[in-house]
């Protein structure tokens, strides 16, 4: 059987009218490690805990090579966020989770540099995404989970058109502690995702 690996995938670049989304390469590596340090009070609350060497050039070895192969895979894209109009990276979002058969489904999760944040860039990047997912992966359904008491994220999701539709109890292990999530999701069919699409 051969390895998924040695076919090549089409590298895609989503063009907005304020930003661009494109996959990180090695390049990224000063502009991401400068962007993350400088926020990263305002990003810890809402990640998993960050390692001693989150922003070492080793750790950015490794993951660049999860990103890779996860989309080698077809179980993930990961986004840098560009604005168009300063050509800087903003922050970043992936598609991840990605499952086909009967599911048909993929979660985002995303993250925002502080200078950044309440610009309304996050919404234009997971328009985006939801466009490329709905589009080209021809998912059914994007899901997406954020703590409760995270007001910017409720509104990124819901500015975008997803649907609360529950609470998780203790979900994800974010800052080395248990939180309940809410739950959000946008259906391929769904009136909002509709006008998202190309």
């Amino acid at each position: 059987m051969f390895s998924l690996s040695l076919f090549r995938r089409d590298t895609p670049a989503l063009r907005g009218e304020r930003v661009n989304l494109r996959l990180p390469n090695w390049r990224d590596y000063h502009e991401w490690v400068t962007l993350r340090g400088e926020s990263r009070s305002f990003l810890e609350p809402w990640e998993p805990r960050w390692a001693p060497d989150e922003l070492d050039r080793s750790a950015w070895r490794i993951r660049l090579a999860r990103y890779q192969d996860e989309f080698i895979q077809g179980t993930a894209a990961a986004f840098f966020i560009y604005e168009n109009a300063s050509g800087k990276l903003v922050g970043g979002i992936t598609l991840g989770n990605i499952r086909y058969g009967v599911a048909q489904t993929g979660h985002i999760g995303y993250w925002i540099g502080e200078r950044y944040a309440g610009r309304g860039l996050m919404v234009d990047a997971l328009k985006l995404v939801v466009r490329h997912a709905f589009d080209t992966l021809r998912l059914h359904r994007i899901e997406a989970a954020c703590i409760p008491d995270n007001a910017r994220s409720v509104r990124v999701l819901e500015k975008a058109g997803f649907r609360r539709e529950g609470l998780l109890r203790s979900y994800l292990r974010i800052n080395g502690e248990w939180h309940d999530h809410y739950l959000y999701a946008l259906i391929a069919d769904d009136p909002q995702a509709v006008t998202m699409k190309a």
